[in-house]
């Protein structure tokens, strides 16, 4: 059987857990749908085992992540006691690893030190922006300097680096999510989620969206947005493993979302603009007027050039019959 390099996450939500301040943007417990009292070790095991039942058995890796708080600010004796609870696992061969997010300002060698006996392999970083006028209006409570800084130092001690990123942030422009996204580029992570500010309706943000002070990006203007971090970071060899949140029930609900660019499938509108563009540059390269073109798509990217339920098929029939042949993107 083919192993996919992808790790089977097991995720325990610390909803707001270790955060010194709240974001304009945030409520974690409505995204995670998880409330923010403290998780018990027979809730954590419990939640552990019920994922390990249902183990994709395609992926080779499996690890225990901890989501949705800022993790190294947590009580040092709280973070020894979930990383323990992690780490059974990992000795019984049961789990490969750990895995948590963290804001950049809680990197130093003290709190490092604390989770060095552990098996912590991968840490993400909630950087969301690189310009600090951003940073100011979200009220992030970090610098760029600190995101820099903290990357550098967990590359130093060879831990896997995640950053998180968002859109349509207070303050943001597309020039200033472009110089941002190149910033993070020269940093060099291993990876990067893109998430669309949405006006969460127990979120500081709220307050402001209701006076008409901040208006968030309509959907297509978060998927043009997002598809450029895309393609900047494919150029540089960055994996993009999530664009958009994890739909759930929470979300769609209508209670918890007041506006913004929520979508379940938003990063298959991604995918699906990526696609469509170059199906577009190669069509105008060809010089082909009045002849059919076939291009030629791997099965697994299908969907993505026709489109969220195929909705691009009209559109594609406007190019006519079969001289011309075209590859379209990979997998």
């Amino acid at each position: 059987m083919a192993y996919s390099n992808k790790p089977f996450i097991i995720p325990i939500f610390l909803p707001h857990a270790g955060c010194p301040h709240r974001c304009v943007f945030c409520d974690q417990s409505s995204i995670t749908g998880v409330s923010s009292k403290k998780r018990s070790p027979k809730d954590i095991r419990e939640q552990i085992e019920a994922f390990l039942k249902f183990k994709n058995g395609r992926r080779n890796r499996v690890q225990i992540a901890f989501f949705g708080g800022n993790f190294l600010g947590i009580p040092a004796d709280e973070i020894m006691r979930l990383l323990a609870e992690a780490a059974e696992y990992v000795k019984t061969g049961r789990v490969d690893s750990i895995r948590f997010s963290t804001r950049p300002d809680t990197i130093d060698h003290p709190r490092l030190d604390l989770i060095r006996n552990f098996p912590v392999t991968t840490i993400e970083l909630g950087v969301q922006s690189m310009d600090e006028r951003v940073l100011s209006a979200t009220k992030r409570g970090h610098s760029a300097a600190d995101t820099e800084k903290a990357i550098q130092c967990l590359k130093e001690l060879n831990y896997e680096v995640g950053i998180q990123l968002m859109v349509g942030l207070p303050g943001d422009t597309p020039e200033r999510l472009i110089a941002s996204a190149q910033r993070v580029a020269r940093l060099k992570p291993d990876f990067i989620r893109i998430y669309p500010t949405l006006v969460l309706a127990d979120s500081p943000l709220a307050a402001a969206y209701r006076k008409g002070d901040y208006v968030p990006l309509s959907l297509d203007e978060a998927v043009s947005r997002t598809k450029h971090l895309y393609l900047l970071f494919k150029s540089k060899n960055i994996r993009v493993i999530r664009m958009g949140l994890q739909a759930s029930q929470d979300l769609e609900n209508g209670s918890t979302i007041l506006a913004g660019p929520y979508h379940p499938a938003f990063g298959h509108l991604v995918y699906s603009e990526v696609f469509l563009d170059m199906a577009i540059a190669e069509l105008e390269s060809s010089n082909s007027t009045g002849q059919t073109i076939t291009l030629h798509v791997h099965p697994r990217s299908v969907s993505k050039m026709s489109g969220l339920k195929n909705s691009r098929s009209f559109n594609l029939q406007m190019f006519t019959l079969t001289d011309i042949s075209k590859s379209v993107g990979g997998r």
